[in-house]
């Protein structure tokens, strides 16, 4: 079963989420800020708690995740 990008971002530790998307809490969050949580989970030796390969291609594809910020004009 694939979670959602919701369902996973809260297992993520306060402490980390809020180092991730400090100062862009009000925006959808951006696959560099995943990639931060994720490299300091990899560092923390937390392998379990990381996404498996499809849920990111799924938070990918379906606009969860945004892979980069797109200014209105």
């Amino acid at each position: 079963m694939v979670r959602s990008f919701e369902e996973w971002w809260a297992t993520v530790p306060e402490e980390l989420k809020a180092k991730a998307r400090k100062g862009d809490e009000d925006n959808k969050v951006l696959l560099n800020q995943v990639n931060y949580v994720l490299l300091h989970l990899h560092l923390q030796g937390k392998h379990d708690t990381k996404p498996s390969h499809e849920e990111l291609k799924d938070w990918l594809h379906s606009g969860q995740v945004d892979v980069m910020r797109q200014i209105k004009k």
